[in-house]
């Protein structure tokens, strides 16, 4: 199947198919929001390359496991040479893993609280070209600045735009793309 992204890349190919799909599982919406806030400033591919070395390195993205990290465990992070280290960036997966306790706690699961904001249905923007594409919106604006007021760091309304297009919240393939068609069929 030829992907709208018109990678050969077997990686990427492969995230092409997975990227976007309605994810509703916590652990998968830590992972994204913790990549993406890693992937700033940085191509996507070296993440995705990356990605099995940061399930390693926190834990299966288990954010009250994360949760629990010292400054110790910081600092170890800062060594692992399979993630990019930042110091910044680390930190505030730890932070973040917090807060998203806090947010699964008041309601029941980060899932139940991100999909409130689409009315529990994908966003579908019918791209007729990735030129169409929006870095961000006004609801990437609006959730950004709901998480930040929620204590998360690395955040802004452009990283949780390319989490809400991985997590499926918006379906951002374009039309003529079969995996387009997959996704609104679900």
């Amino acid at each position: 199947m030829e992907n709208c992204w018109k990678v050969t890349d077997k990686l990427m190919a492969s995230y092409h198919d997975e990227w976007g799909t309605p994810v509703h599982d916590d652990i998968l919406h830590f992972e994204f929001l913790s990549l993406e806030g890693m992937q700033a400033g940085l191509s996507w591919s070296q993440i995705l390359k990356r990605r099995m070395n940061y399930r390693k390195a926190f834990q299966g993205f288990d954010a009250s496991k994360i949760a629990r990290y010292s400054d110790e465990d910081a600092s170890k992070l800062l060594t692992d040479p399979g993630i990019i280290r930042n110091k910044r960036k680390i930190e505030s997966i730890i932070n973040n893993a917090k807060c998203f306790i806090e947010i699964q706690k008041k309601y029941g699961s980060f899932d139940n609280f991100i999909w409130k904001y689409v009315n529990n249905k994908p966003i579908d923007n019918q791209l007729k070209s990735f030129n169409e594409m929006k870095p961000e919106t006004e609801l990437s604006k609006k959730i950004s600045n709901d998480l930040k007021k929620l204590g998360f760091k690395f955040i802004g309304p452009t990283i949780i735009y390319s989490y809400m297009q991985a997590v499926g919240l918006v379906n951002d393939h374009l039309i003529t793309c079969p995996r387009y068609l997959e996704l609104k069929k679900l």
